[in-house]
């Protein structure tokens, strides 16, 4: 080994790389985690939409909310459509709408959202028949999905006024404005696709990976470039010094 090596700005250099490669290699493993957890996610929600189909209410008074998401269910009440709203930004077959969400009475006690389905943007010109809810006891089936939150640069809608159109099917929110209390999770209703509206919300799927397998190969890559990489500077350096 060169003793010029265990210099003081030799042993600096030496840190300051190790530093930087051991963050990069701690970045790639945390990407194989995220992996891995999308990995049992993916399977997990994949299990919970092939389950047979539950009662709604049954399951909801026997299950911790967060194990409801995916799960499909039937559930029986009334449309209270006074209290609809809609949900923007959301995209059909390339084309922008809403969703149209409306709570559904239960026969027991309190009202579960249901999702509708989409609508295109001009909504307020169709005619109102055309996505109204349907009157009378209804029986739905759908998945279930939890409530939406806000992510960190997500838009924010107003805390205290009644809205029409909100951002995201955020029950806590939508439970600000109507006079029922609603379950902590809603249903997505399942249905053939038509052309009639609203048209309902295609089954989740599970298939999509993520990038996180791709990222982790890119952190380790990259530390090994810089180790590598030094080695060889470390070597030319030293070698043009002793030629002096």
């Amino acid at each position: 080994m060169d003793r010029r090596l265990l210099e003081p700005r030799w042993l600096v250099a030496h840190v300051f790389v190790l530093a930087i490669a051991v963050l990069f290699i701690t970045l790639g493993f945390w990407q194989l985690r995220r992996h891995e957890e999308l990995i049992r996610l993916n399977e997990m929600g994949e299990g919970r939409l092939a389950a047979s189909v539950e009662d709604f209410e049954t399951l909801l008074a026997n299950t911790d909310p967060e194990a409801l998401e995916y799960r499909r269910v039937v559930v029986s009440g009334e449309f209270e459509s006074e209290h609809e709203v809609f949900i923007r930004s959301q995209v059909y077959r390339g084309n922008s709408g809403f969703h149209v969400v409306t709570p559904l009475v239960l026969e027991d006690d309190g009202a579960v959202l249901v999702n509708r389905g989409w609508v295109p943007l001009e909504f307020e010109q169709l005619p109102e028949e055309q996505i109204r809810a349907p009157l009378g006891m209804v029986t739905v089936e759908g998945w279930v999905q939890a409530s939406q939150q806000r992510p960190p640069l997500g838009p924010e809608d107003p805390p205290s006024e009644i809205l029409e159109a909100l951002n995201r099917v955020d029950i806590d929110r939508i439970g600000q404005q109507v006079p029922m209390a609603l379950a902590p999770v809603y249903v997505n209703q399942i249905g053939e696709q038509s052309a009639d509206l609203p048209v309902p919300v295609s089954l989740p799927t599970f298939d999509d990976q993520g990038p996180h397998l791709a990222y982790a190969v890119q952190w380790f890559g990259f530390a090994l470039v810089g180790l590598v990489g030094y080695f060889f500077l470390a070597r030319r350096r030293l070698g043009k010094v002793s030629k002096l």
